[in-house]
């Protein structure tokens, strides 16, 4: 899995970036056929502090491109909610892929 995680008005710190390589392991332990990440954490000069920081994240898989966003007035809080969106699609996308159609059963006469 390719991991690009970048910053927009934002010093991506080891801390920041440890944080969301360890939550975004859920996603991979549900789905293990992810191809590419990007993800672009931003502070917006908004008036406003309640949706300043702001979490968005690409992801390639097998099959589909999926994208999510989310911000909080917390830079952690808005990648817990990022991640919980994502991963929510990728167990959809999942169980899309999943085979739920069963033989029919074989008739005796």
């Amino acid at each position: 899995m390719n991991l690009t995680i970048s910053g927009h008005h934002l010093e991506v710190t080891p801390a920041l970036r440890n944080y969301v390589t360890t939550k975004l392991d859920r996603i991979t332990r549900h789905f293990d056929q992810v191809v590419d990440v990007k993800v672009l954490l931003t502070v917006e000069n908004q008036k406003e502090k309640e949706r300043r920081q702001r979490a968005e994240c690409n992801i390639h898989v097998k099959g589909s491109d999926m994208f999510a966003e989310s911000s909080h007035a917390d830079l952690y809080a808005a990648v817990d909610e990022l991640v919980d969106k994502l991963d929510r699609q990728v167990v959809r996308h999942k169980d899309r892929l999943q085979n739920h159609h069963h033989a029919a059963p074989k008739r005796v006469m």
